[in-house]
């Protein structure tokens, strides 16, 4: 059975050829063998095309016109970590171990060499499809793991080890608030407290609510998070919501929880993480280190995402390019099994939390 078999939808494979039979050849075996396909005969048409929609898997040929394949490899690694976990299949027609060794360095997953072997192909494309699926599935098994944890932090049984677990989260966590199905809160950790009475947009009284722009944004992410979340889902949304003159804002990450059937309406069913990176106070990167098996430079790295920065600031205040950062963040995605930034964070956020309370 294909991976494609076992999924909702046929995955989406972007093919880059610049020679037009042959293109006009792999997208037909493509679709042939059920894949929804994308054509693009330069480099420059390829970047649109990813920008445009997400792609499964990426076959791109070498040597094309203009930007050739590895300048799109290096455009796609370092500048859209959103597919990090995208196979990156080159085309070429030529077997020298230099440029095996150039595509490995850049971020290149695999090689198929031409006259293209079209039984090769589709084996090549099943493979790194099921492997990206096993990748996802792990990512979701853990997520879903750490979520109920957080969701069961507030349904402590003792009154003491409830107080316990909420030091805990004062000391080490951002601003923390959790919704039930009603959008009524539940719990606020004294962090979120702190983050409130400081803004000037932001209130926690017995609902979450935010005045100005971000109002309607808001309001519409907490609904569809909550929806989910009675729906058995686990998505991650995040925006960035205005809070002191020339601060960098504050980091809202929405998590829903994934009630199960026997959840009650007043069971937690969303937390909100808020995070200033201005005020923040730092994660102990070694709990990071320790917990995921950071390098020191990555444990940085994932303290500066956790404060709320952004890839170039990031770069900007350690003193390194972008591109180190990149190459740095892809680790991450990988040493997490995480695909998305959102996702990152909050695992990150969660285990972090975790490790504290397993401590005490």
């Amino acid at each position: 059975m294909n991976s494609h078999d076992i999924t909702h939808r046929s995955p989406l494979i972007l093919c880059a050829e610049d020679q037009e039979d042959l293109r006009a050849d792999i997208c037909d075996e493509l679709r042939e063998a059920g894949y929804a396909v994308l054509e693009a005969a330069d480099g420059e048409a390829t970047l649109q095309q990813v920008d445009a929609c997400t792609p499964d898997l990426i076959l791109c040929d070498i040597n094309m016109p203009g930007l050739n394949g590895y300048g799109v490899l290096d455009a796609v690694r370092e500048q859209r970590p959103h597919l990090a976990d995208t196979p990156f299949v080159f085309l070429t027609a030529l077997s020298d171990p230099r440029e095996v060794v150039e595509g490995k360095r850049l971020g290149a997953d695999d090689y198929l060499v031409k006259p293209i072997d079209f039984d090769l192909l589709l084996a090549t494309i099943d493979a790194r499809l099921r492997q990206v699926s096993r990748m996802r599935d792990k990512s979701s098994h853990e997520l879903q793991e750490l979520r109920q944890a957080m969701s069961a932090l507030h349904q402590e049984v003792s009154q003491q080890a409830f107080q316990a677990a909420t030091r805990v989260l004062d000391l080490v966590a951002p601003g923390m608030v959790l919704l039930d199905c009603q959008g009524e809160i539940t719990f606020i950790n004294q962090r979120a407290q702190q983050l409130a009475a400081a803004s000037d947009v932001l209130r926690l009284n017995r609902t979450f609510s935010v005045r100005g722009a971000m109002a309607r944004k808001l309001r519409e992410t907490l609904a569809a998070a909550t929806l989910a979340s009675c729906q058995g889902e686990e998505p991650v949304f995040s925006l960035r919501l205005p809070h002191q003159p020339g601060g960098h804002g504050l980091l809202v990450l929405i998590c829903a929880l994934g009630q199960t059937p026997e959840a009650t309406g007043k069971d937690a069913s969303v937390v909100v993480l808020l995070s200033a990176p201005d005020q923040r106070p730092p994660l102990p990167r070694e709990i990071l280190a320790s917990l995921f098996g950071l390098t020191p430079t990555e444990s940085r790295i994932a303290t500066a995402l956790l404060e709320g920065l952004r890839s170039e600031e990031i770069a900007e205040q350690m003193g390194v390019s972008p591109t180190t950062v990149a190459f740095h963040l892809r680790n991450l995605f990988q040493k997490t099994d995480t695909h998305r930034q959102a996702d990152l964070i909050a695992l990150l956020l969660a285990g972090s939390m975790t490790a504290y309370l397993e401590e005490r």
